[in-house]
């Protein structure tokens, strides 16, 4: 199946709000997963059933481990927990301490994720800056989706970030180079998305704008994995969700849970 990453350039543009809903909306079997080497959100925002804590042994440690002996595709799963409401999540670092145990494991955590059969992978990379080990993950990428907040600052440094990843992904064998930007906006903003693709193009990049996914703090407070009632019907969700139908079309993904 597709491993989607999300990642930003500089910053906290939302990329792990985006991705958890991104993953909750997405129009078919998905799963998040944390590869943020500077430490994941997941266990410290959401819950499991009924309100249990997630446990922090087992997500991208174990899932790091069990790639160094050689486990298959199919044995992702084994490092999955469930949050209260359904979604399937890979629990991130605890600290950036932690990363220093997957040094040469990011590439082949990747690749194992591309690979597990029936689902989709929505990852949180967090801040792609120079020399962070979660670029090898983007050799294994269907897509990068870089998030951005439409301020002048914030497109300049996302002008040269995706010329960077673009040029990545040209060296990858097999897939052609995707590339795509969602602008965190307030829910007023609809012209932002075009004034960022347009600076794109003038800088000769071919990085198509999906969209914006609307900056809703009710919302986005309102997470705990049960997509339901209020949530369902906020800015957060209904605009994640255009994003997550354009995207899957654009992967040749069959639309409509």
């Amino acid at each position: 199946m597709a491993l989607i990453v999300l990642a930003s350039d500089k910053g906290s543009p939302g990329v792990t709000t985006t991705a958890i809903t991104l993953a909750a909306v997405w129009p078919r079997r998905a799963l998040l997963a944390e590869l943020d080497p500077t430490g994941g959100d997941v266990a410290l925002r959401l819950r499991g059933p009924r309100g249990a804590p997630l446990s922090p042994e087992v997500g991208l440690i174990s899932l790091a481990v069990g790639v160094r002996r050689g486990a298959r595709p199919d044995q992702v799963f084994e490092h999955v927990q469930r949050l209260d409401g359904g979604l399937e999540v890979i629990v991130g670092l605890s600290a950036a301490e932690q990363g220093s145990g997957l040094t040469g494991l990011w590439g082949p955590v990747g690749e194992m994720l591309d690979r597990t059969p029936g689902v989709d992978v929505i990852a949180d990379c967090g801040r792609l800056y120079p020399g962070s080990p979660a670029v090898d993950v983007l050799a294994s990428a269907a897509a990068v989706v870089l998030v951005t907040r439409p301020s002048i600052d914030a497109v300049a440094h996302l002008r040269s970030r995706a010329g960077v990843v673009q040029r990545e992904l040209e060296r990858r064998p097999g897939r052609p180079p995707l590339v795509f930007v969602v602008v965190v906006t307030t829910p007023r903003d609809d012209g932002s998305p075009k004034q960022i693709d347009l600076v794109l193009r003038q800088a000769g990049l071919s990085v198509p704008v999906l969209g914006r996914v609307a900056l809703d703090p009710k919302g986005a407070g309102l997470l705990s994995g049960e997509w339901v009632g209020r949530l369902d019907r906020s800015l957060l969700v209904r605009s994640t969700r255009e994003i997550a139908g354009r995207l899957a079309e654009r992967l040749a993904a069959p639309v409509g849970r």
